[in-house]
């Protein structure tokens, strides 16, 4: 596994349908190493997508999992987090 030089604020998508942000902190092939990562279970309209989460952060609707470090599998795309963003899913809102 590679490793991330500083750590990286990313929204990671899975083949498996997973939606998560956290800290990447490693990279090989399709699979990704995540600290304080946190699960997307839930997402309202208002955010406009996956892609919006990682633009502007869940909102109070949205259901957003404890956090963990984990490894995950068959990733799909990796998006830059905003600082905004990145706050509100430390939040950890669930609606």
């Amino acid at each position: 596994m590679s490793t991330v030089k500083k750590p990286e604020t990313v929204l990671v998508t899975t083949a498996h349908r997973g939606v998560f942000f956290g800290y990447l902190t490693g990279k090989v092939d399709k699979t990704v190493t995540l600290k304080n990562a946190r699960n997307c279970i839930y997402w309202s309209s208002d955010v406009r997508g996956f892609m919006g989460l990682a633009a502007t952060g869940p909102s109070n609707s949205c259901r957003i999992g404890p956090s963990a470090d984990i490894e995950l599998n068959d990733v799909t795309s990796i998006v830059a987090v905003t600082p905004e963003a990145a706050a509100k899913w430390e939040a950890q809102p669930w609606g």
